[in-house]
């Protein structure tokens, strides 16, 4: 019995799922690390602030007077929202005064671009497509921004010629999380989908190279003292 494209594309979707969970549980190991050394020592939380944003955005889309029949999008993206949020108070709970007026204003502003989103969204368009469209756009501009967030430390990795702080499983999840949907998104057009889980696979590539190439830190005696890496942010 062949299947139906309908039918392959749900069986996409619920493994898109599978891996966007893993993807989302991937920061477990990096929190556990500063559960167990009291500190953030230099990992960011743009990556989860980031990922929050994210989450909220393809929710808006997957609502049923946005995008219908997109369950699979919202059942997923509310679980990493819920995620997310946990990373982000542990995050909090460890990091300085520094990061934590920058979390607070992010989420500020995460917030009340939301609310702008949706009330923008509901009160001035009226068609399935014109929403779809608006949101669609948003989501994915906010997508690219998640795949892409652990690049902010980018010029560390490449100064410091180490990729400590460089999250490995959440570049390997993001990478295969990005492959699935892009298929899962051409198998019924979608080119939101599409669009911002092909650049975030390729985002998440270049991650992976730098993994690759900057595997093996310098010894410690050579490495910048922490002054030097504060100067480096």
């Amino acid at each position: 019995m062949v299947m139906s494209a309908d039918n392959i594309r749900f069986v996409v979707g619920i493994i898109g799922n599978v891996l966007s969970f893993v993807l989302f549980a991937s920061p477990v190991p990096t929190f556990c690390r500063i559960f167990k050394n009291k500190s953030v020592e230099e990992f960011h939380p743009y990556p989860y602030l980031a990922s929050t944003m994210n989450c909220m955005m393809w929710i808006f889309y997957g609502m049923p007077f946005v995008h219908p029949h997109s369950v699979l999008v919202v059942t997923i993206n509310s679980i990493g929202l819920f995620m997310q949020l946990c990373y982000i108070s542990i995050f909090f709970f460890y990091t300085g005064k520094r990061y934590r007026l920058q979390i607070v204003s992010i989420l500020f502003g995460e917030i009340v671009g939301l609310a702008a989103a949706v009330a923008g969204t509901m009160l001035g368009l009226h068609t399935y497509a014109s929403r779809t469209t608006v949101v669609g756009i948003l989501a994915t501009a906010f997508g690219i921004c998640m795949y892409g967030s652990p690049l902010t430390i980018m010029y560390r990795v490449i100064k410091t010629k180490s990729a400590e702080f460089l999250p490995k499983t959440l570049s390997i999840a993001c990478f295969l999380n990005g492959i699935c949907w892009a298929g899962y998104a051409l198998l019924k057009f979608d080119p939101y989908i599409l669009t911002g889980n092909g650049v975030g696979a390729l985002l998440a590539l270049v991650q992976l190279a730098l993994i690759v190439i900057y595997r093996n830190p310098p010894p410690k005696d050579e490495k910048p003292s922490k002054v030097e890496l504060q100067n480096v942010v």
